[in-house]
């Protein structure tokens, strides 16, 4: 099966775009084993919950969920494990900056793999949303619905 064909595999956490106040995206690579890879080609995979972490300057991932590969043998993955994200040293130390100011948190946005059939991950710099910031996401979300159900009559 040729990359091209692959292209279109798109996982997104709409979760994080209701919860947080994205400030800033970066593309990261992710450190994937064997089985991984084959298993997010066949779009199996989920960011619901998922976050990022620093240990000893180096961004990780936690709780991404990659279902182990229906053909793996015992050699298959664990689901639910640490991937290392591969970013430049620059956008590493920006980011560590802007985590140790409080309120800001890194969010997984999208799961995709690239032209080149890298799997890549879409990471925001972001910050919580209050209660009453979630409400009017809500309120101007049905606003937008209702215009365009106007439209369309």
């Amino acid at each position: 099966m040729s990359h091209k064909a692959q292209n279109n595999i798109s996982i997104k956490n709409k979760r994080a775009f209701f919860e947080y106040d994205i400030l800033e995206t970066f593309i990261a690579g992710i450190q994937l084993v064997g089985t991984e890879i084959k298993s997010l080609r066949s779009g199996k995979a989920g960011l619901a919950d998922s976050y990022c972490v620093f240990f000893s300057n180096e961004l990780y991932v936690k709780n991404m969920h990659i279902a182990e590969y229906e053909l793996g043998t015992c050699n298959n993955h664990i689901a639910r494990r640490d991937r290392k994200l591969l970013l430049s040293r620059k956008e590493l130390s920006k980011l560590q900056k802007k985590l140790k100011e409080s309120g800001y948190t890194i969010v997984p946005l999208k799961l995709f793999i690239n032209e080149r059939g890298l799997a890549k991950l879409e990471i925001a710099l972001a910050k919580g949303k209050k209660v009453y910031d979630k409400r009017e996401s809500l309120k101007e979300k049905d606003s937008k619905r209702d215009m365009d159900r106007a439209m369309k009559f």
